[in-house]
């Protein structure tokens, strides 16, 4: 799973940029992670959700879970 999201990133924000200095691509590549690749990008891995939206129905289930278990 790792090799598939290094060969992502890669291929939609490194080899497209040209970065000054290492200080600029820490930069984008945090936002790319944390902006896009989290919030904003579909995984068909997750049932074409994002990395956050999957974990927030995940918790809604548990909670939900959890409530029907305790009544």
């Amino acid at each position: 799973m790792i090799e598939s999201f290094w060969a992502t990133l890669k291929k939609e924000l490194i080899y497209q940029c040209h970065f000054k200095t290492r200080a600029e691509a820490r930069a984008d590549i945090f936002e790319y992670i944390e902006v896009y690749y989290n919030r904003e990008r579909l995984h068909s891995s997750l049932l074409y959700l994002t990395p956050y939206g999957f974990e927030l129905n995940l918790q809604n289930h548990v909670d939900h879970t959890l409530i029907m278990v305790a009544a």
